[in-house]
């Protein structure tokens, strides 16, 4: 038995809300072919593969923050960041969806257990950034909300860009 299968109160609900909307972001990608998952049907250039991708990176970067700090979300100014990110959002060439969900998969199994064991209370400041406030910390509990939140959210979108490839909806 895990840690997180025992859980109780704010954890258990955080793990279980955070295993639903990922659930519903991967649902989005059961059954798609790799052309179909890196495919941008709408009018965004968003695709489901890219949303996948991405959503994994920024978990696993929001836990690096609890584990590690501020440095670990700090960037290089003079680093080509803003291309790194922009590129996550797609499925590089020889990238597979499989290869996509088992990455997001070990990613999630790390953040279900340090739910179950992390100090909730654990804060460290924010890096600086323009979409930071100055000076703000955040605790364990306020990044796994946020996570849960990036995660709801692009399931939205990984939903909408499903049902304009082939009509499956993730709910209704």
């Amino acid at each position: 038995m895990t840690t997180t299968e025992i859980l109780t109160g704010e954890r258990a609900d955080l793990l279980e809300t955070l295993r639903q909307h990922r659930w519903f972001l991967t649902f989005t990608a059961q059954g798609l072919t790799d052309e179909q998952a890196a495919s941008s049907p709408t009018a965004s250039a968003l695709c489901v593969g890219g949303l996948i991708k991405h959503v994994a990176t920024v978990e696993q970067n929001w836990v690096r923050f609890i584990e590690q700090g501020t440095s670990a979300m700090e960037s290089d100014p003079d680093s080509t960041d803003y291309e790194n990110h922009a590129a996550n959002f797609r499925m590089a060439p020889g990238e597979t969806l499989e290869s996509i969900l088992a990455r997001y998969d070990e990613i999630a199994a790390h953040t279900d257990e340090l739910v179950g064991t992390v100090d909730m209370d654990l804060s460290h400041p924010l890096p600086s950034a323009p979409w930071f406030p100055e000076g703000k910390s955040w605790s364990a509990r306020r990044v796994f909300v946020h996570i849960v939140a990036e995660t709801s959210q692009h399931a939205g979108h990984a939903d909408i860009i499903r049902e304009t490839i082939d009509g499956q909806k993730t709910m209704g």
